[in-house]
């Protein structure tokens, strides 16, 4: 019987059930979606990031931990642990209140190949870690650490060797405050600002680590572009506080990394990253804040067109886009299509010229940098490029000839006349690169950027150098007032590279801008943030000392991400929205 011949009574009978069953269906979908969304929404780290959006109040900020240049009325004597300025229980979110008014290893990359569509970049074998300049320094408690290797190789001879320098330890007098005056060590700063409201004039560079429960703003799962070497909870690190410390000026607050406010200073412009393996780690991490982004505006996206969330809620972040990778052998670029941003890094490893055949009686086959000339390679370049963040330093411990004015004037793990003295050691050559480089930017004719100086990164290997026995392994949070060791050779570096930069600022005859970004000092405080052991996902890697007690191997140079080098882009972005934000209201 065919349902046109059925009574007329039928038909609705037979229709209910088909209707019933649509209707299920339907609502089990749009059930299991909002199930979906909001875990989404409130799991880690999008859920912070969208809190902040909701709950953007101001509260009491707390600094459990203030390293550096502090004014406190009762310093602590000494460095016993157990007078440490931070609270032990920390952690507890009714114990720690948050500051928050809005919500807001060197390696030779000449062989590095990517297509248009792919988001992994291959790493050449010259990729090398190269690890250098650290002094022995006192070794902490440890605890279990896990470790593994990557394309990147530890090739470099630790700078303690053939640089002339002594590289002794010295404790820093710096003072503590008193962890009874409710933990708020840097309490002026404290008490009259907040996060967002960012004072132009203010040194950012010059303040202490606090613990922000809101926690990083991606994930080692959330990031695309994301170094296998520097995926240290990827790779099995098992603790994660290191995460969570944020940095905070004395006199005013560093505002976190707000993705849609750096592309629309940078509208139209691109940003270079140009130097050795941490600056890499730098464009990483750059990346990753603005792919988090990205992650959270298509969410935003996708429950606004089903009326989930205010349209005024996904406004916040629907200019932000996933990146193209528009990248080639000689350069990674990486392209924001809506306000026509460009990423790029570039690779130099000394970021001057360098040449490999025979010169004098230097043979072929060895490094030859020429430290009165900058890095051709770059400089091809410079005038597409309207941000440039530099990066240079530890491959100075790397085997290499050092000729100026066109004569051998020494050399690093080289000198085969004994007899003859060395004009350049590598502290020098150093120096001598980084007024080079930024000499030949502040007056190249067609270049009108802004430059930016990031200074000498500390490594934090105690005990040794990297192929010593040098380790940070178990460290997991960062040092507290008078715990922190002065490395000389650190030091050193870091005053040749700001007397090189001050030398071209002077030498300066074009309209760019030369900016020093100083977070030597401050970063002296972190040794937590490297991988560590925590270098491969290897799953039968070392991760503790063996019987003799030497540790595994250790990056202690790079950072983990996400982690403290995150703060160095926001560093980036505060010195960019005073550059860009400052030129426009002189215009207006």
């Amino acid at each position: 019987m065919t349902l046109a011949s059925s009574p007329k009574g039928s038909l609705p009978m037979a229709a209910f059930p088909r209707s019933l069953s649509n209707i299920a269906v339907s609502v089990g979908g749009l059930a299991m979606f909002l199930i979906f969304a909001s875990l989404l929404l409130i799991s880690y780290p999008i859920g912070s990031t969208v809190r902040g959006y909701f709950y953007s109040v101001d509260e009491k900020l707390e600094l459990p931990i203030s390293p550096i240049n502090q004014t406190v009325s009762d310093p602590l004597p000494g460095n016993s642990k157990d007078n440490v300025v931070f609270d032990k229980n920390y952690p507890s979110s009714s114990d720690l209140e948050i500051n928050r008014s809005s919500a807001n290893p060197l390696v030779d990359d000449k062989n590095v190949s990517q297509s248009e569509s792919s988001v992994q970049v291959s790493k050449s074998s010259d990729d090398s870690l190269v690890d250098l300049s650290s002094s022995p320094t006192k070794e902490g408690e440890s605890k279990t650490g896990n470790v593994t290797e990557n394309v990147e190789t530890l090739e470099a001879a630790s700078p303690n060797k053939s640089a002339g320098v002594d590289t002794g330890s010295n404790d820093t007098k710096d003072q503590a405050g008193s962890s009874d005056d409710s933990k708020m060590v840097n309490s002026k700063a404290s008490n009259t600002t907040k996060i967002g409201s960012v004072v132009s004039g203010c040194d950012l560079y010059h303040g202490s680590w606090f613990y922000d429960s809101l926690g990083p703003l991606y994930t080692n799962n959330t990031c695309p572009v994301l170094t296998q070497m520097q995926n240290c909870q990827g790779n099995g690190r098992p603790d994660k506080e290191y995460e969570y410390w944020r940095w905070k000026p004395s006199q005013c607050d560093l505002p976190r990394f707000d993705a849609k406010k750096f592309l629309e200073l940078m509208r139209g412009k691109t940003l270079a990253f140009i130097g050795d393996s941490v600056a890499r780690n730098q464009m990483e991490s750059m990346l990753c804040l603005l792919w988090q982004a990205s992650i959270i505006a298509l969410m935003m996206s996708l429950l606004c067109e089903q009326n989930f969330v205010p349209n005024v809620l996904a406004s916040n972040v629907k200019k932000v886009e996933v990146p193209k990778n528009r990248g080639n052998r000689k350069m990674q670029r990486w392209y924001f299509r809506s306000t026509s941003v460009m990423i790029v890094r570039m690779w130099s490893s000394w970021l001057v010229r360098k040449t490999n055949e025979a010169f004098d009686f230097a043979p072929d086959g060895v490094d030859k940098l020429h430290l009165d000339a900058p890095d051709d390679n770059v400089m091809e370049f410079i005038p597409s490029f309207d941000v440039i963040v530099l990066s240079s330093g530890h491959w100075f411990a790397k085997q290499s000839v050092y000729i100026l004015n066109n004569e051998i004037v020494g050399g690093q793990l080289w000198w085969p006349d004994k007899s003859r003295p060395m004009k350049v050691n590598n502290i020098d050559a150093f120096g001598i690169s980084v007024e080079t480089i930024l000499t030949a930017l502040a007056t190249h004719p067609n270049y009108t950027g802004l430059t930016i100086t990031r200074s000498y990164s500390p490594d934090h290997y105690e005990g040794g150098a990297w192929n010593t026995g040098g380790s940070c392994t178990g460290k997991e949070r960062p040092l507290a007032v008078g715990e922190l060791v002065k490395n000389q050779f650190t030091d050193i570096m870091h005053e040749k590279q700001v007397t090189g930069f001050n030398n071209a600022v002077r030498k300066a005859t074009n309209n760019s801008k030369l900016r020093l970004m100083d977070i030597t000092e401050a970063f002296g405080y972190r040794h937590d943030g490297h991988p560590g052991p925590y270098r491969s996902p290897d799953p039968n890697k070392i991760t503790k000392r063996g019987p003799d007690g030497r540790p595994p191997p250790q990056d202690c140079l790079h950072w983990c991400m996400p982690g403290p080098v995150d703060t160095w882009n926001e560093l980036v972005l505060e010195t960019i929205r005073r550059e860009f934000e400052d030129d426009k209201s002189l215009l207006s």
